[in-house]
């Protein structure tokens, strides 16, 4: 059931003074775009609709295919409440559709739709909880963002010594005013790193609000003169930013993973079909969950990031781990996604892979429990356990075997995700670093 109607959006941004409506979506590399207008245009763009240039957007539509619409989800109406309360300023999520009325192949909300649709024809609903770390840094006498980190805070540190409290706070504080519900926030192991977590809910919800969690944090901490990262590993020597991904799946609002029969875990052959196809296919829609060239330098042995392709109970050096919760809180967490992937494409990928699983009653491999930063390539193999990409050129050839993101994103997406993360690759290719001229410049 939609919480607003037409009618109700109207009136309150007449009582609550809002003249202007932002027009958000995001294009198929995770990056958030919008439109504005004023109030005086609502009534219009609530009915018919907003046209835009799907050209000039990544990964959209060629030039002479370049008129495209953003259609409002009523849903994701929320007023702004950092902004001047004067003249307030309110914000739609919107899905894009083609002159022609019918959804854009290409756009990363309505793949992921495509995906929760055939969850929802097989029985289930898609619930998901994503915990978003980030960086606090230090900006120049221009406003620039430094690698400095504010504090040199470690995990669940107190102020003074942890000086990121008070923009935590505040991000957590304009997230409530704008309905998440926010269950933790602290800071991370890294210097300057914080988390904040913040409720379940299914899947399409989800993904708005990470790109929402994401929009907000880099607002509130610019308020404190500090550039908020996602970038995964902006610091070389210490942990990076992951997204670890909770998802389970329910049917008549009961959690199907659970099984309180099971003897050894309490969870259901459902559960365990559902891990099976996330790790036959994890290492193939890597590219999607960890999309950028600095993704990889995240996924090394020895800085809590999984880079090894097995599931446990409890072991964090695997790729997926089952939380102790058991009933409605039963989940299987994936350990391996980035905040700076795109979230419907990244929840998209994880439960198709999933579904394939149970689609095709896959059996999962015995859970590994030991400490896999700790082995070595021969103990692995003994155990089974396979390795992640070790950097995009090679998620993006696995990705390419694998197929599964070729079904899921559609030949149009994938076509453009494929050619932008080989050229961002071939950029990086050719780049001279400062390492490189550090290493080699005077003894060669």
């Amino acid at each position: 059931m939609s919480k607003y109607t037409k009618e109700q959006i109207m009136k309150i941004c007449k009582e609550e003074d809002v003249e202007f409506i932002r027009l958000q979506f995001i294009d198929v590399m995770g990056i958030s775009k919008n439109i504005a207008v004023t109030r005086s245009q609502l009534d219009r763009i609530l009915t018919d609709g907003m046209m835009f240039d799907g050209s000039s957007i990544e990964g959209f539509a060629r030039i002479e295919e370049s008129d495209m619409y953003l259609k409002p989800d009523l849903d994701t109406f929320v007023i702004y409440p950092w902004r001047p309360q004067s003249g307030k300023v309110a914000r739609f999520i919107c899905d894009v559709y083609t002159p022609d009325g019918e959804p854009f192949e290409g756009d990363p909300r309505g793949i992921l739709k495509k995906q929760i649709a055939r969850a929802k024809a097989m029985g289930y609903d898609f619930n998901v909880g994503n915990e978003c770390e980030f960086f606090l840094f230090e900006t120049d006498a221009d406003g620039k963002p430094t690698t400095k980190t504010n504090d040199d805070a470690d995990y669940f540190d107190l102020d003074p010594v942890d000086l990121g409290t008070d923009a935590r706070r505040d991000i957590c504080l304009n997230l409530e005013k704008m309905g998440f519900e926010i269950e933790a926030s602290h800071h991370e192991a890294a210097k300057g790193q914080h988390e904040i977590d913040f409720k379940y809910a299914d899947a399409l919800t989800t993904a708005d609000n990470v790109v929402t969690f994401r929009m907000v944090v880099k607002i509130i901490a610019k308020k404190y003169g500090l550039h908020a990262t996602f970038m995964p590993k902006p610091i070389c020597g210490i942990n990076g930013s992951g997204m670890h991904t909770n998802m389970s799946l329910f049917k008549d609002g009961k959690n199907v993973f659970f099984d309180p029969t099971e003897k050894n875990l309490q969870l259901s052959d459902t559960a365990y079909s559902f891990i099976a196809g996330v790790l036959e296919h994890v290492a193939g829609i890597t590219a999607v969950t960890n999309p950028l060239v600095n993704s990889y330098k995240r996924l090394v042995p020895g800085y809590e990031a999984p880079c090894y392709i097995a599931w446990s109970a409890s072991n964090r050096t695997d790729i997926i781990r089952i939380p102790a919760s058991r009933g409605a809180g039963t989940r299987v967490e994936l350990r391996s996604p980035d905040p700076s992937t795109n979230p419907y494409l990244c929840l998209a990928c994880c439960l198709a892979a999933g579904l394939d699983g149970i689609e095709r009653n896959l059996s999962a491999p015995n859970s590994v429990d030991v400490n896999l930063y700790n082995s070595t390539q021969e103990e692995r193999d003994a155990l089974g356990v396979k390795n992640l990409p070790s950097n995009l050129y090679e998620a993006l050839r696995v990705m390419e075997e694998d197929g599964i993101v070729r079904q899921v994103l559609g030949k149009h997406a994938y076509k453009s995700f494929l050619e932008s993360k080989r050229k961002e690759w071939d950029s990086f290719r050719m780049y001279v670093s400062r390492w490189e001229l550090d290493k080699y410049i005077i003894n060669y």
